[in-house]
This record gives structure tokens, C-alpha cells and sequence, in this order.
């Protein structure tokens, strides 16, 4: 099992940027996907990247997909999203989720991951 703590959220204006990190517990965290998902207000929540336990390959979804880029620190238990060129449309509670794999697979599904985060705020400003 795995537990997960976002930070890194906050208040940042229009083309700005802000890392987002999610610290994992667990032995085994080399053996888990991650993703990011995020959700605003009225709306669902949604898939924005995903990350392989070791790292090599990633997946994003379109509308942050060149200014969004996600990376890992195994030996950390860490996983970043970093975020720039930020848009108002960014903004949302952003979620951290991991799943144990065998595989180097990404996943993009909500279903997909069996452990979340509770959840880090960015709000984007004009």
C-alpha cells in the first residue's frame, strides 16, 4: 500500500509556473505508475499526465501537453509536475495517483489507480 501528500499548489498569475511534488510512502514506490489528475469546480475530474514506475515514458493530456512536464525520484519516493506557461483554465484541485504495475505501462483512467492523494489547490489569475 501507498500513501500520497501533494504540495506545492497555490495563487499564481496567467504564464506563470509552479512545481507540483507528491510524496510517497511504501518500499516499493519504483514498482508504482503515477498519474495527475485534476478537477474544477462543477466539473469532472480529469486525467492531465501520467508517469511509468521507473520513469521512461509519459503522457499528457492535450490541452497541457507542451507545458506540462512530469518526472519521477524514485530514490526520493517523489514525483513532479512541473507547470509553465500557466492558464486560468489550469485551475483546479490537482491529484496525485499511483497504482502497482509489473509493467512500464502509463495509464489515463480514473479507474486505472487505486491510491490518491487528497489533493493540492492551484488557482491561475488573469
Amino acid at each position: 500500500q501507498v500513501q500520497l501528500v501533494e504540495s506545492g499548489g497555490g495563487l499564481v498569475q496567467a504564464g506563470d509556473s509552479l512545481r507540483l511534488s507528491c510524496a510517497a510512502s511504501g518500499r516499493t514506490f519504483g514498482t508504482y505508475a503515477v498519474g495527475w489528475f485534476r478537477q474544477a469546480p462543477g466539473q469532472e475530474r480529469e486525467f492531465v499526465a501520467a508517469i511509468s514506475r521507473s520513469g521512461p515514458s509519459t503522457n499528457y493530456a492535450d490541452s497541457v501537453k507542451g507545458r506540462f512536464t512530469f518526472s519521477r525520484d524514485n530514490a526520493r519516493k517523489t514525483v513532479y509536475l512541473q507547470m509553465n506557461n500557466l492558464k486560468r483554465e489550469d485551475t483546479a484541485v490537482y491529484y496525485c495517483a499511483a497504482r502497482f504495475t509489473a509493467t512500464m505501462a502509463v495509464f489515463t483512467t480514473l479507474s486505472d489507480y487505486a491510491y490518491w492523494g487528497q489533493g493540492t489547490q492551484v488557482t491561475v489569475s488573469s
